[in-house]
C-alpha cells in the first residue's frame, strides 16, 4: 500500500506540473553502456572452478558459463554433468549475478554426450537382473535430467550463445536456456537416435513448447538431420542470427547488461511468473520516477536480490 502510494503521488505530482507535458515509455535500442560493459576484459568468477566449464565475469552483474573441453569438442563427460549442477546452484543463490551467457570453447558449442568417458555408466550399468538394472538407469537418466532443469530453474536469465555444431546433448542444454542466439556456422542435431538412444533428458520435453511445432520435433528426433542456422531462426529456436562467433558473443553480452541493469526483482519475477509480492518493492517507485523526470533507467541502482 505504500508503494502504491507513492507511485499514485507521483503520478499526481507530474500531472499536476504546468510547465511539463505528459511522458510516455518509448522501446529504446540496446544501450551503449551496456554494450562497452559487455567488452569488459573478463576475469575469473570467485567460488567457480571446474575442470569441463570456465566461468568468468562479463561485466556487471554477469557471468560467462563456457562449455570448456575444446580439445574434445566439449563433449559432455562426467565431470560436465556433475558441475553444470554445482554451478547453476551457485549462480542461483549469487545475489550480485543478475543474467547469465552459457557458450562453447573452441570451434563448436558442443558435440553432446562423451560416449567413451560414459560407457562404463551407459553399457554396464550396476544390477544383478533386468529389474535392478533398469532402477538404476532410471536414476542415471534423472540425474542427468537435473542437469538441465537446473538451468531452467535457475532465477536468473540465461542466454544461450551457439556456433558450430550444437549436437545431442546440446539440445537439450539450449532449450532449458530462457534466450538462444546462434552464429550462422550453427546447426542443431537431435543425434540420439543414431545412438540408439531417446533424447529424453529434456528435448524432447521442452523442443515442442519452444518452436510449437510437434510434427518438426519429431521429424528432428527421428531422422537426426541437421537444422541449419536459417531453419532454426524461421521455426523459434534461436531468435536471432549472427555473421560469426565474435558478433553473437557481442550481442549476447550487450543483452545480458541490458538485461542486468534492470529491476531483479522484475526480472526475476518475470521468469518465475510471480507478480504478487514483488509488487511492494521500491523498484517500482525508483523506475516511475526516473521515467517521469526523463532519465536513463541505468542511472538508478537496484538492490540485490
Amino acid at each position: 500500500m505504500a508503494v502504491s502510494r507513492a507511485v499514485r503521488d507521483l503520478w499526481l505530482r507530474r500531472l499536476a506540473a504546468p510547465t511539463q507535458r505528459g511522458f510516455h515509455l518509448s522501446p529504446r535500442p540496446l544501450s551503449s553502456s551496456a554494450h562497452q560493459a559487455s567488452k569488459a576484459a573478463p576475469s575469473e568468477a570467485s567460488d567457480h572452478s571446474y575442470e569441463s566449464l570456465q566461468v568468468t565475469s562479463a561485466g556487471t552483474h554477469v557471468l560467462h558459463v563456457q562449455l570448456n573441453r575444446p580439445d574434445k569438442r566439449n563433449a559432455m563427460n562426467k565431470a560436465f554433468w556433475r558441475e553444470m549442477v554445482e554451478c547453476f546452484n551457485k549462480i542461483a543463490r549469487d545475489s550480485n549475478c543478475r543474467a547469465v551467457v552459457v557458450s562453447g570453447a573452441g570451434k563448436m558449442f558442443t558435440s553432446g554426450i562423451d560416449l567413451m568417458d560414459m560407457a562404463s555408466e551407459l553399457l554396464q550399468p550396476e544390477g544383478d537382473d533386468v529389474a535392478r538394472i533398469s532402477w538404476y538407469l532410471r536414476d542415471l537418466i534423472t540425474q542427468y535430467q537435473k542437469t538441465f532443469t537446473v538451468i531452467e530453474k535457475c532465477p536468473k536469465p540465461v542466454i544461450a550463445a551457439i556456433h558450430g555444431g550444437c549436437i545431442g546433448g546440446g539440445v537439450d542444454l539450449i532449450t532449458a536456456c530462457d534466450i538462444r542466439y546462434c552464429a550462422q556456422d550453427a546447426f542443431f542435431q537431435v543425434k540420439e537416435v543414431d545412438i540408439g538412444l531417446a533424447a529424453d533428458v529434456g528435448t524432447l520435453q521442452r523442443l515442442p513448447k519452444v518452436i510449437g511445432n510437434q510434427s518438426l520435433v519429431n521429424e528432428l528426433a527421428f531422422t537426426a538431420r541437421k537444422m541449419m542456422a536459417d531453419e532454426a531462426l524461421s521455426s523459434g529456436l534461436v531468435s536471432r542470427v549472427f555473421s560469426d562467433k565474435e558478433a553473437m558473443l557481442d550481442a549476447a553480452f550487450t543483452l545480458a547488461a541490458e538485461v542486468s541493469s534492470k529491476s531483479p526483482v522484475a526480472v526475476q519475477s518475470t521468469k518465475a511468473s510471480w507478480n504478487m509480492s514483488m509488487l511492494q518493492t521500491q523498484d517500482i517507485v525508483k523506475s516511475v520516477q526516473a521515467a517521469m523526470e526523463k532519465k536513463d533507467l541505468k542511472s538508478i541502482t537496484f538492490s540485490k536480490l
